[in-house]
């Protein structure tokens, strides 16, 4: 009996022996602390963590390869931010195609699926640029491959489904990623992404121009840009004291009557990619007797006379060199003003780029991308504002792609987002980012988000940048 009973208590240890080493090894990566998880990832270091309510937000550098075919030929740090609820929740990856915000937000998405949110800084914005900067390394391969060994290094402690997200730029930024690591993502929500497949043919953005709106808001913006021209000369003097006061200079460019210029010819794409139609009240009724200070005012509040100056342009020096060699960019006609006021058009990208930085276009890419989506989209919804210039050559699905859609906001301009479609379409995009961010089928059937709105962290409005840029 007491063999019995001795056996019956070892066996009993040996049990809860066992039990507590299989729990501790299965508790032990979601027992560490989640900064320490990040930290242990090769050549992820901590910059900051910032207090969130309910979160943890880290700032951090990881190493990445300047050129990912060649990862001998040099490294630079690039800067992530880590918006963590929690491993058992999906994850968004997010980029906006510029810099990374270090402001703890949360992007439509995420608060949808009720998530954590990895953000990327895309390569060549500062300070995530390599030293000495190689600019044959910026292109959207190298960009897609970034998000790939980020990916790849996160997905080990956020093991759950993934969408990747952005808007304007970083609406493109996503959907090249889909396109050179489809297997990655789950799912991807681009907002707003512009899609210029033919560099040389943009005649779709002036069909937009001539029917966007009212034909009482596009007179009056059409003739402010007109009489701003007019005026060039008053205008222009105001113009280089202003640059004098703030000490802008215009050797980019090429001048300050060509900086002048472009301000006031990015003037009504400004209004529609920034403003609402509600928004037209702003503008002056009758350019023809406002003010020089009143056109200024209009041309300055929506385009921004310090767009085209160096300082200006030089934050912005990896998008208009990916706008020249890669991504194209929009040239609009403007029929409403005699051609005796027009002395450049609109600029190519090469010159808002410094002279010695060679640019070379590469008519393919886009044209491989979008013949990609047409043919290969899987769960992909791009999302679309009625009144915003930049939709006008858009992305589109055709016969080859699966449970993929694009729609469009009515009313809404550069900001356009899943809760501003109209209901039906609102539903069926809510529903099927929490299908494929793998939620329960009552949850994607209920086509609700899952996180409370929070003014500070969920970001609505439309990011505004300075100029014609996406």
């Amino acid at each position: 009996m007491r063999k019995a009973l001795r056996w019956l208590l070892a066996l009993t240890v040996l049990i809860g022996t066992l039990s507590m080493a299989g729990s501790a090894t299965a508790a032990g990566p979601e027992a560490a602390d989640i900064k320490d998880r990040l930290l242990a990832i090769p050549g992820m270091s901590l910059i900051q963590e910032k207090p969130y309510p309910g979160y943890r937000y880290f700032v951090l550098n990881y190493t990445q390869p300047v050129d990912h075919r060649h990862p001998d030929r040099g490294t630079f740090q690039q800067r992530i931010t880590v918006l963590h609820k929690d491993v058992s929740r999906p994850t968004v990856f997010y980029t906006g195609g510029y810099n990374v915000s270090t402001t703890p937000s949360r992007r439509e998405p995420t608060q949808i699926v009720d998530g954590n949110q990895v953000s990327m800084e895309y390569r060549f914005f500062t300070p995530s640029r390599p030293a000495p900067a190689d600019w044959t390394k910026l292109d959207i391969w190298q960009a897609a491959s970034d998000q790939h060994r980020i990916f790849k290094a996160l997905k080990k402690i956020y093991t759950r489904n993934w969408i990747s997200t952005g808007g304007s730029k970083g609406g493109m930024t996503a959907t090249y990623y889909e396109r050179f690591h489809p297997r990655d993502m789950d799912g991807v929500v681009a907002y707003v992404a512009p899609n210029d497949v033919v560099n040389n043919e943009d005649s779709a953005y002036d069909r937009f121009f001539e029917n966007v709106g009212t034909e009482d808001c596009r007179d009056r913006l059409d003739a402010v840009q007109r009489e701003a021209l007019v005026r060039r000369e008053p205008l222009e003097k105001k113009y280089a004291a202003f640059a004098v006061e703030n000490g802008f200079t215009f050797d980019t460019i090429g001048g300050l009557d060509r900086a002048y210029e472009a301000v006031v010819l990015d003037y009504v794409w400004g209004f529609w990619q920034y403003s609402l139609l509600s928004d037209c009240g702003t503008i002056p009724a009758d350019a023809a007797t406002a003010t020089d200070d009143e056109i200024w005012d209009s041309v300055d509040t929506i385009s921004g006379f310090s767009a085209y100056t160096d300082q200006g342009l030089e934050p912005y020096t990896p998008y208009y060199y990916q706008a020249g060699t890669q991504l194209g960019a929009p040239t609009i006609e403007f029929p409403y003003i005699e051609k005796k006021y027009i002395r450049y058009g609109y600029q190519p990208p090469r010159n808002f780029v410094p002279r010695t930085i060679p640019m070379r276009f590469q008519p393919h890419a886009m044209r491989d991308v979008d013949a990609w989506v047409k043919h290969h989209a899987h769960h992909m919804l791009f999302v679309y504002g009625q009144n915003d210039p930049w939709g006008a050559e858009r992305f589109r699905v055709g016969t080859g792609s699966k449970d993929s859609y694009v729609l469009t906001a009515p009313g809404l301009n550069h900001g356009a987002n899943v809760a501003g479609l109209a209901s039906d379409e609102k539903s069926l995009a809510t529903a099927r980012i929490l299908d494929w961010a793998g939620l329960p089928a009552a949850t994607v059937t209920a086509a609700k988000p899952l996180a409370r709105y929070d003014a500070k962290l969920d970001v609505r409005d439309v990011e505004r940048e300075p100029a014609l840029r996406p």
